[in-house]
């Protein structure tokens, strides 16, 4: 009985630490805060340095993308759950180009934790991803956005100011894309 007891003691003590884990990782990106400076390496393919407005190759911050809205994905090349998201957000994507109302005032990234180019580009190859794929080898960029978890969605409004104002973090899938994108057109006129 007392073994049962300690049992008991120990699964609830690793449910109260593993609760308290997640709530501090929660508010690391919270909706409504202002998305952490991120600088990355303008993409080689000319038509992604287009597609985000960049003129030159060379290191960019996100304040620099061209975006009233951009939608940040966090993923990994190792990730099933991100493998399995893959073509729901090529579809996703695909909507925005397709809409002439989001076309060209919203944009996506990938961020791949953990991933070098070369898994980077494996991954954008394997799942035909059609949208620019970042690589962030050391976690540096991760460590910035809380260490969340895969797939993570951030969605972010661009301020008068260069900041970023941001209306949706969350890890899982993007889920229903017509909410999704309804959430996004909302933002858009919200101005």
């Amino acid at each position: 009985m007392r073994n049962v007891l300690k049992f008991f003691i120990v699964i609830y003590g690793l449910m109260c630490l593993s609760s308290a884990f997640v709530e501090a990782f929660a508010d690391m990106l919270p909706e409504g805060g202002v998305m952490p400076e991120i600088s990355l390496t303008a993409p080689e393919l000319p038509e992604h340095r287009t597609y985000l407005g960049l003129a030159e190759q060379g290191r960019f911050d996100i304040s620099q993308i061209k975006a009233d809205v951009l939608i940040i994905q966090i993923f990994s090349m190792y990730c099933p759950h991100c493998q399995r998201e893959a073509p729901s957000v090529n579809s996703l994507h695909q909507r925005i180009e397709n809409d002439r109302n989001l076309k060209d005032k919203v944009r996506m990234i990938g961020i791949g934790v953990g991933n070098s180019d070369f898994e980077v580009n494996f991954f954008r190859k394997t799942y035909h991803v059609l949208f620019p794929l970042f690589s962030d080898p050391d976690f540096s960029i991760h460590k910035k956005v809380g260490e969340v978890r895969t797939p993570y969605f951030i969605c972010i409004k661009s301020n008068k100011d260069q900041t970023h104002r941001i209306f949706y973090s969350k890890l899982g899938p993007v889920g229903d894309a017509d909410a999704f994108l309804n959430l996004i057109s909302q933002q858009l006129r919200s101005k």
